[in-house]
């Protein structure tokens, strides 16, 4: 007999049978970066140079705290190759403990940030307050930090990637090296090629529209003496926004007797804008044509003026010069971009250089063609950026002093290569926030003009080059060597407007003073990169005119910047 044979299972259709499970990726965390995180995200709120609202320090805090867990991701990977052992998973324990100390450490750092916050805002009788964007800090910083984070995780991937791709045509290591070269290349070249170039062209386009309006209460003038004006040979629609505010204000002649109470002269005021010529060269050209026209070259005092980025001249350092000069005084200044001036500084250094000394030196070949007894004296002064191309001009304190009868510079760049030649070969014994070069025989430095220039006890005979430079100025004193090294001015004692307790720390400090530059000119008058009282005492200091009482300078700095 047959046996039966076995019973077949029943088979299942297919779109019956169960679905197989699928991994669900979470985004995981290391214990080394996450202590890494928290220590940076802690240090962050120590204070820098100017006041800092929640959304800034937010920002900052989750910019610090991603450097710090790729420092603590990398610091583990090196010490488990000294140590020749694998990675192992942390235990429940330690992840409580990190709990535990981030609510505590966190909270600590987050007051202690606030009061330090206060403090700086009471230096600098700053007012304002906004207790929602407090709140909103930690959020912000969580979020920068994971979108940081998943950045790094999307170029480790794309590295993973690669390398893997690589491995079948080359060795092993020789894929990982060049994978991270080409990864590395790529995330920069995406950087700076695309969205860092995107950024500068879109915000260029954006202010090259603003450059076709015309400030608010500003007109056409209807002096020989402006350009834009009648016979000027620079149109009035090619001198842009701050051009037209250039020409199109300052003191009249009438004001300025009023305050010195002499007969004063109408000052001549020359400007070139990006319309008007294609090159620097002959835009500088077209300003000093123009200078010379309305008779620039005949007055007593003769001033060139290179601007920030936007062709932003700060009115009251020329409304000083003109007042302190009793209106028998020239002014001449060109514009080299459209951009605001912390974004020419970051990006228009070239160009603020070309404008610098292409306008000196075009204004210097018709002076020194003069006879010598009637020759102007000749100034020179720019603010920002414009002291960085005021500077290239020259190749020392000889040139300055040779050619010049008189230069003031007003927040200078921490990469101006005199105001770093003079700042770094001080006398011993000076301080980087008010150093002494060669016994201030020509070149000097204050942030306060009314207090004294140091050294007040050695003679300032023939040229004066006078720096003004507050100590809390984030454009003074950014560099990318904040990064990785502690500058003198933090070491030494602090400045009048700088809290005491500012401390160097790798990275957060370069983050912290990186930040500061937008808002450098957010803060009241003589602090931050806010120059205008101040020009009054540079300009007197500088000039040395005749006449002028202390009373005197007291109502011009009223004048120039009127009380709030």
């Amino acid at each position: 007999m047959t046996p039966d044979p076995p019973p077949v299972p029943p088979t299942v259709p297919p779109s019956q049978e169960p679905a197989p499970r699928k991994h669900r990726r979470r985004l995981r965390f290391t214990l080394p970066g996450c202590w890494g995180a928290l220590l940076l995200a802690c240090l962050s709120f120590t204070p820098s140079l100017l006041p800092r609202g929640g959304v800034l320090q937010g920002l900052i805090c989750g910019i610090s705290a991603a450097i710090g867990y790729g420092l603590g991701v990398v610091g583990a990977y090196v010490w488990r190759a000294f140590a020749d052992r694998e990675a192992r998973s942390p235990s429940r324990r330690s992840w409580l403990v990190l709990l535990v100390s981030a609510i505590v450490l966190f909270g600590v750092s987050f007051g202690l940030g606030q009061y330090w916050q206060h403090q700086i805002r009471r230096l600098m009788d700053v007012t304002d307050y906004s207790a929602l964007a407090t709140v909103a800090c930690p959020f912000v910083a969580a979020l920068v930090f994971l979108l940081l984070l998943l950045a790094g995780r999307g170029l480790r991937a794309l590295y993973r990637r690669a390398s893997g791709l690589l491995g079948r045509w080359i060795g092993p290591r020789a894929a990982r090296v060049v994978g991270w070269i080409l990864v590395a290349a790529l995330a920069w070249a995406a950087f700076s090629g695309l969205l860092l170039s995107g950024i500068v062209n879109a915000a260029n386009e954006a202010f090259s529209l603003r450059d076709n309006e015309t400030p608010e209460g500003v007109h056409q003038p209807t002096s020989m003496l402006r350009s834009g004006g009648p016979d000027s040979l620079v149109p009035w629609d090619s001198l842009g926004y701050q051009g037209r505010a250039f020409t199109g204000s300052g003191p009249s002649a009438q004001s300025i007797a009023a305050f010195t109470h002499r007969t004063a002269q109408e000052p001549i005021r020359a400007y070139a804008g990006l319309q008007t010529s294609d090159d620097t060269e002959t835009r500088a050209a077209r300003a000093v044509a123009d200078l010379e026209r309305a008779g620039g070259f005949a007055r007593k005092n003769l001033l060139v003026m290179t601007t920030t980025g936007s062709g932003w001249v700060d009115p009251a350092a020329v409304d000083s010069y003109e007042y302190l000069a009793n209106g028998d005084a020239a002014s001449v200044a060109i514009q080299y971009s459209y951009l605001p001036s912390w974004m020419s500084y970051l990006v228009d250094q070239s160009k603020a250089r070309e404008a610098g000394r292409d306008l000196f030196d075009a204004v210097y070949d018709k002076w020194s063609k003069l006879p010598q007894d009637r020759r102007p004296r000749l100034f020179v002064a720019g603010e920002s950026l414009g002291s960085f191309g005021g500077e290239t001009a020259f190749s020392g304190e000889a040139d300055l002093r040779n050619r010049t009868a008189g230069t003031l510079f007003a927040g200078p760049p921490n990469f101006n290569t005199l105001f770093r030649k003079f700042s770094d070969h001080r006398d011993a014994g000076s301080p980087e926030i008010e150093p002494v070069y060669r016994e201030g025989r020509t070149v000097r430095f204050t942030d306060d003009p009314t207090a004294g220039i140091s050294p007040t006890d050695r003679p300032w005979d023939g040229t004066r080059v006078l720096y003004l430079m507050h100590p809390s100025d984030p454009i003074v004193w950014w560099s990318p060597k904040l990064a990785l090294s502690e500058p003198d001015w933090i070491g030494e004692h602090p400045g009048s407007d700088v809290l005491g307790s500012m401390f160097w720390i790798p990275f957060v400090t370069f983050w912290q003073v990186t930040a500061d530059l937008p808002f450098a000119t957010g803060v009241p008058d003589g602090h931050g990169h806010t120059y205008k009282a101040s020009y009054v005492d540079a300009w007197n200091a500088t000039m040395r005119p005749e006449g002028f009482t202390a009373q005197d300078l007291d109502r011009l700095r009223d004048i120039v910047s009127p009380p709030k």
